[in-house]
């Protein structure tokens, strides 16, 4: 029975101390333990308040997966500072956008965005320190050499369960992303129900670890990996080909994906050969998946699937559907995302925010010491997504006799792309500053590997002449590769309403007639 923690900070100790040489984390053939993995939160810990870094100070990490995510979070944590993590896909502006916004004093860069970083360092103005997460840089320290010449006794600096573990960011439909700041509490109320609720966790449990970390999927799953006890097999990005070797050499038990991954996994050359015997349960979530997939999946993998739903608002799944819930016996109910997880209330309510009736679609929300502080420095925001204690979600859907939710569609226009939150507006926003554009809308299509694409429908300027092949070439560059369109339709005019309200629902409906259009 894993013990009760009141902070991450505790977390890591106790499990250092009871856990001792147990292994931790498994990267790239190096092996952490338990106790090496809490010794090096007290000297990350340190090494940050040696650099000045306060109470409630932000730092920033820019990397793929490596152990040191989880060093500088349970350090910076230690230290009372919180990490934020950033997108390593995003272009150098967004990233030049969150540092600033974030007012990051430290910035620890991995060696794929040195380059990156070099670019847009002069234009910082927090950023105090940065250091590289390995090899050598003339002006920057190497992250083992900055942690190991810190103390390496606990600082003992007494966290709160209120304070702000983790700050992620996520996209805006002002086209510029929020700061969801989350908190010890956050997390350590989810974790409890997620042992409880999500396959018979044990001592023998290998983790998979490989969904990006700056998500809450990834870093929340490697952190429930933590609180278990588990050695946690951390893959520095998604390689299919990799995974597959991995699952049978490591005995790998448990797992969480999102569906363009499971998709990858079961068209990637020797899938149907791989040895899954050692797999008990792959969790799944974070965008749509198609059912003929997950039933081949379920006959493939041969091992239990669970659907989990959330945001990175709610520090991750607030519903689960248990494995008991897939299969032949349940094809109608493997559409729904489950019921709430315990400790969350859901509601359906109208644009009023009055509730209704079972069966009919409105805006899901929810309340539960889950949901985040608010967002960094937006007021107004915060007040807007958090009402009375309830959390809007944006999403629509409702939910059935029996409890179970059942995503409709979005409140909000958001694309899900292969696990990538992506939001109109600010690939809009990047669009519309091309000379040729004289009206633009983006939507999200139907799209088999990665759920939905992101499609553009451009009207041009009189006179003006652009290929789709130039419009999207202009954009590389400007926005996040995941968020350039994948395709691009011109038009004379796009629908509106009498007061001038864009008609995306009218823009989408000839892509989705026929097929669903939900979140999972």
């Amino acid at each position: 029975m894993v013990a009760a923690f009141e902070s991450l900070d505790q977390m890591a100790r106790e499990q250092g101390l009871r856990l001792g040489e147990r292994t931790a984390i498994v990267h790239e053939g190096g092996r952490l333990s338990y106790a090496e993995l809490d010794r090096r939160v007290s000297r990350v810990a340190n090494g940050l308040i040696a650099a000045g870094i306060r109470p409630g100070a932000r730092i920033a990490l820019l990397d793929k997966n490596d152990p040191s995510f989880f060093e500088l979070m349970l350090g910076a944590v230690r230290a009372r500072a919180v990490l934020v993590p950033v997108n390593f896909r995003l272009a150098a502006p967004e990233v030049a956008y969150i540092l600033e916004d974030a007012q990051a004093e430290m910035l620890f860069v991995g060696p794929d965005f040195v380059g990156l970083v070099e670019g847009i360092r002069h234009g910082l103005s927090s950023v105090r320190h940065i250091v590289a997460i390995a090899g050598g840089h003339a002006d920057w320290p190497a992250f083992d050499a900055w942690r190991d010449t810190a103390d390496g006794r606990d600082p003992e600096l007494g966290v709160s369960p209120e304070d702000v573990a983790v700050q992620m960011y996520t996209s805006g439909t002002t086209g510029h992303p929020k700061g969801a700041q989350l908190t010890h509490r956050n997390f350590l109320s989810l974790l409890p129900h997620a042992i409880e609720r999500w396959g018979r966790w044990h001592d023998k449990d290998v983790v998979l670890v490989c969904m990006p970390l700056f998500h809450i999927a990834g870093s929340g799953w490697g952190i429930v990996g933590l609180y278990s006890g588990a050695t946690n097999l951390l893959l520095r990005e998604v390689d299919p080909a990799l995974i597959l070797r991995r699952i049978p050499e490591y005995r790998v038990t448990k797992i969480l994906f999102v569906p363009a991954v499971i998709l990858f996994l079961l068209e990637t050359p020797g899938c149907a050969a791989t040895d899954f015997s050692s797999l008990e349960l792959i969790t799944y979530g974070a965008s749509p998946i198609p059912l003929p997939v997950l039933e081949r999946a379920i006959a493939v993998f041969g091992c239990g699937f669970a659907q989990l739903y959330g945001l990175t608002e709610t520090t991750g799944a607030i519903t689960y559907l248990p494995p008991e819930d897939h299969g032949a016996h349940a094809r109608e109910r493997m559409k729904s995302c489950g019921r709430a997880m315990p400790g969350v209330e859901l509601r359906i309510v109208d644009a009023a925010g009055k509730d209704l009736p079972t069966g009919e679609v409105g805006e899901v929300i929810c309340r539960s010491p889950q949901v985040m502080k608010g967002y960094w420095n937006l007021a107004d925001a915060t007040a807007r997504a958090i009402r009375d204690g309830w959390f809007h979600t944006g999403d629509a859907g409702y939910m059935d006799g029996d409890g179970y939710l059942y995503i409709y569609d979005r409140v909000k226009d958001m694309i899900v792309s292969g696990g990538e939150n992506i939001y109109p507006a600010e690939v809009e926003s990047a669009i519309f500053s091309h000379p040729a554009i004289a009206d633009a809308a983006v939507i999200g299509v139907p799209d088999d590997k990665w759920g939905e694409a992101v499609k553009a429908v451009i009207v041009l300027k009189p006179d003006a002449r652009l290929e789709a092949d130039e419009l999207i070439s202009f954009l590389r560059g400007r926005i996040a590769s995941f968020k350039v369109p994948k395709s691009v339709d011109f038009t004379r005019a796009l629908p509106r309403n009498p007061s001038g309200k864009l008609l995306k629902r009218e823009l989408r409906r000839p892509y989705w007639e026929g097929r669903e259009r939900r979140v999972n």
